[in-house]
């Protein structure tokens, strides 16, 4: 009831919308009944009287009564689905909003593929839920209230036997209620399996087919189809067993109808004279006619449809539940960096200070261990070190991707978390060992499409770093369509965009990770001539695996397993015999002379 409550919390922007169709509902349920109401009247009055002027009215009536539902029915629908698709929308913007300013840790121990499931085809099972849920079902209670009603005025014998097998059908509307919540959790929680696992598989399908792994993955995407399959059909099943039941109960109830009412039907005839006085006396008597029983044939199908549709529609309201808890937990998972910080970081200067950072992601095994250094305006600052000794840890905790488990991290004596988020990323540019690129232009890739950045300024920043005559190479040039992930691009070249998108930002503070490990000579020495200019008069951390590409920073740190073991200039840390640096670089210079 809390997740019911709270999914309908989203309809109180659209009132007025609600309300049309919920009154829309009401209005369809009272009208409804009347086509059976009018086809007694007409059938009794006509057998009586014969009396063909009245057959018409009573046929202009029904029509009328027609006309109105089908009007009645198109604004319950439009209006329904309006109201549904208007909050999902506010749900999904919502959703997205929380995921994108979600830590890193949220999105390290979370699978992606989960999360677009939650955005996409849960939210949309969340729209079911209040166009064929909440409405559908309103709608059908209220024609069932209301055909019930109708029946009791009309005849009361007639209603109880109309009534009779509905014990029997509502138990069984319980069962399969119960029975189908769980198959549907399932499929839901088969749904999330499969997208995450595609999604995965696409993404590194580099990998699978370089290590021959397609067979293997198709056994095991065939493993978690066919778990996804069996989840509907463990639904099916119970649909399968359901439907026909309500429908025998239906039959069974119209056949009772048509026994009974013959029967009393057939007797009142029997004690009269005459047709006429016949139907004149059991109007009188106890109301059985002809036009009675065709009007609760009628009626009955009214009641028990709606029933086995509420059973189905009610499946929707649980699907809709199952999805807003998982859609909720998203919404309400406390994973955001502390935004409490109000200093503004536009005329920040670049100075950094660790002091005694710790930090761990994994609680309980840090990976910073009380690092402690000093980076001054316009420095370039290297830091080396082997894989896992929490170089890219460093630059995480810069632009505040993570929070640190203690210590202080300063820029210009201002501890990072005084400053306002947003303020501070834009000073700070990062250009990372795997350039990420969006399916889309070079232009929008390197602006971000950040209305206030011409296409003067990228060309005139693309020349000053050396790279504007590689990007015109390409075809359509700065208009060059990446496609996804700068596939069209190759390693080098993708990370020759990333240079430029960073130096048109304009940061105070540059971090260059591992930006020149995977690419080739050429690519290196445009990249290293890129380095050069955008690294003037800024302050620079550069994390590098080529120790050549470091030579010329003012100091290099020396970082393993969480601690800094050297610190200094090139030449210094080359002069310490057995030093750590030095030991790294004779094995990659092993053949040059020092």
């Amino acid at each position: 009831m809390k997740i019911f409550a709270r999914l309908m919390s989203f309809a109180k922007r659209y009132r007025v919308q609600f309300w049309v169709a919920t009154i829309s509902t009401i209005l369809l349920s009272i009208f409804s009944a009347a086509s059976p109401v009018i086809l007694h009247w007409a059938v009794d009055d006509f057998t009586v009287t014969k009396d063909v002027n009245n057959l018409l009215y009573y046929t202009i009536l029904m029509l009328v009564v027609l006309i109105i539902q089908v009007i009645l029915q198109f604004t319950f629908i439009y209006y329904a689905n309006w109201v549904g698709q208007h909050i999902i929308r506010d749900m999904r913007a919502k959703i997205f909003r929380n995921i994108m300013q979600f830590k890193m840790t949220y999105f390290d121990t979370n699978s992606v593929g989960r999360l677009v499931t939650r955005v996409v085809s849960d939210i949309e099972t969340i729209a079911n839920f209040f166009s064929q849920g909440v409405f559908m079902i309103v709608s059908d209670v209220l024609k069932m209230l209301v055909v019930i009603v109708v029946m009791f005025v009309i005849n009361w014998k007639l209603a109880l036997i109309a009534m009779s097998v509905m014990p029997i059908l509502i138990y069984a509307t319980k069962i399969f209620q119960i029975a189908i919540k769980a198959t549907f959790q399932d499929v839901r929680n088969q749904v999330a399996n499969l997208n995450g696992f595609v999604q995965e598989r696409v993404t590194g399908m580099k990998i699978v087919q370089l290590f021959n792994r397609e067979k293997i993955e198709y056994k095991n995407f065939m493993e978690i189809n066919d778990k996804h399959k069996k989840a509907h059909i463990k639904t099916v099943w119970y649909y399968s067993i359901f439907f026909p039941i309500a429908e025998i109960l239906s039959s069974i109830a119209i056949g009772l109808i048509v026994w009974f009412g013959g029967l009393q039907v057939i007797e009142n005839y029997s004690e009269t004279s005459s047709v006429a006085n016949g139907i004149a006396q059991v109007v009188k008597s106890n109301g059985i006619t002809v036009g009675a029983i065709l009007g609760f044939i009628q009626m009955a199908q009214m009641l028990f449809r709606p029933l086995r549709q509420i059973a189905d529609k009610f499946n929707q309201l649980q699907m809709g539940i199952v999805a807003g808890e998982r859609v909720f937990k998203v919404m309400d998972t406390n994973s955001f960096i502390d935004k409490s910080g109000t200093t503004s970081a536009n005329k920040i200067k670049g100075d950094i200070t660790f002091k005694d950072v710790r930090f761990s992601y994994v609680k309980g095994e840090e990976v910073l261990k009380g690092v402690s250094f000093e980076v001054k305006k316009g420095e370039t600052v290297a830091i080396v070190g082997a894989t896992g000794a929490g170089k890219s840890t460093i630059i995480n905790l810069i632009s505040r991707f993570y929070e640190i488990d203690s210590g202080t991290i300063l820029v210009d004596d201002t501890p990072v978390q005084d400053y306002s988020i947003d303020t501070l990323r834009e000073q700070v540019a990062v250009v990372l060992q795997d350039v990420f690129l969006f399916s889309d232009s070079i232009l929008n890739n390197i602006t971000l499409k950040e209305e206030t950045v011409t296409k003067e300024e990228v060309e005139r920043a693309a020349k000053q770093i050396g790279i504007h005559d590689f990007i015109m190479s390409l075809p359509n040039g700065y208009d060059y369509n990446v496609k996804e992930r700068g596939a069209m691009l190759s390693s080098g070249q993708r990370q020759l965009i990333a240079f430029l998108r960073a130096f048109v930002s304009k940061p105070s503070i540059l971090i260059l990770d591992e930006a020149t490990s995977s690419v080739d000579t050429h690519s290196e020495q445009m990249i290293q001539y890129a380095t050069d200019e955008i690294t003037k008069d800024r302050t620079s951390i550069i994390i590098a695996h080529r120790l050549a590409t470091i030579k010329k920073a003012d100091t290099i740190i020396v970082m393993d397993k969480g601690v800094i073991v050297e610190k200094g200039n090139h030449q210094e840390l080359l002069a310490k015999e057995n030093g750590y640096y030095k030991n790294l670089y004779d094995k990659q210079f092993s053949s040059d002379t020092v």
